[in-house]
């Protein structure tokens, strides 16, 4: 399963039946889940775990140092979970000291072509990532988020569960779970209907999160006033409660 070209380290550990395509090069302290597929060219350094099932295309680059001037060697980690895709020419970066040693991929994630994820980032599990997607340092993302192509993020910005950036969207703050938004910089439209339809919200959780949309965007209340309306519709309709608590956790303020 190991192509007389590539070159993996005596030091590194693969799981059974890990495929190395032609001209790969696996670090010293890297280690490889079950039946992952490494395709050509495709070099996986540093202190870098990668989970079971994943599939990496050609020309990838996981776990290489982060771009960060500040960085100066430390053994800081990438963590990837499992049955995750990684198409051409992806990169992603190990973590920082100073954002905690650790960048980390969830698992069943979709990453098409050029992506990068940078140092520090935390994925969660089932997101979509378009063509020249590029997060920078810091970034969080949830579960199911979707980021069209040329999306850029900025630095420390939260992107919330089962929002969508529609193509070449700028986030410049935080984006809330279940938004829709677009443009440079990023404007709201809407909620991620079809999104949760296809994920089996009910009817009425939709037409909830809907309605704390509209109190949101569309009021005349200021942010802690639609916050309190959104966590009282909370108790009737669990769905909006992330939505609450995403809005009380902002650090870097909401597209707005």
């Amino acid at each position: 399963m190991i192509h007389p070209s590539a070159i993996v380290h005596p030091g590194a550990k693969l799981g059974k039946d890990v495929a190395v395509g032609p001209y790969s090069i696996i670090g010293e302290h890297v280690e490889v889940g079950a039946g992952t597929r490494i395709g050509p060219h495709v070099v996986i350094e540093g202190h870098t775990r990668i989970g079971s099932g994943n599939e990496i295309f050609q020309f990838c680059s996981i776990g290489a140092q982060p771009q960060d001037k500040k960085y100066e060697g430390e053994p800081t980690r990438l963590e990837i979970g499992d049955h995750n895709t990684f198409r051409e020419c992806c990169t992603v970066n190990v973590g920082t000291r100073q954002g905690g040693g650790l960048t980390r991929v969830g698992s069943d994630n979709w990453m098409m072509a050029y992506v990068h994820v940078a140092h520090d980032c935390v994925v969660g599990d089932h997101a979509i990532f378009a063509n020249n997607a590029t997060l920078a340092g810091h970034v969080q993302v949830g579960d199911w988020a979707i980021l069209g192509g040329f999306t850029g993020v900025h630095q420390f910005v939260r992107v919330g569960a089962h929002s969508f950036c529609g193509v070449g969207t700028v986030l410049l703050q935080d984006l809330p779970p279940y938004v829709t938004v677009a443009g440079n910089p990023a404007r709201p439209h809407g909620i991620n209907s079809e999104g949760l339809r296809r994920r089996d919200f009910s009817a009425a959780a939709i037409s909830a999160i809907k309605q704390a949309y509209r109190t949101l965007y569309r009021s005349a209340l200021t942010l802690d006033e639609a916050r309190e309306k959104i966590s009282a519709s909370a108790l009737e309709h669990a769905e909006v409660q992330p939505l609450s608590d995403f809005i009380g956790a902002s650090g870097r303020g909401l597209v707005r």
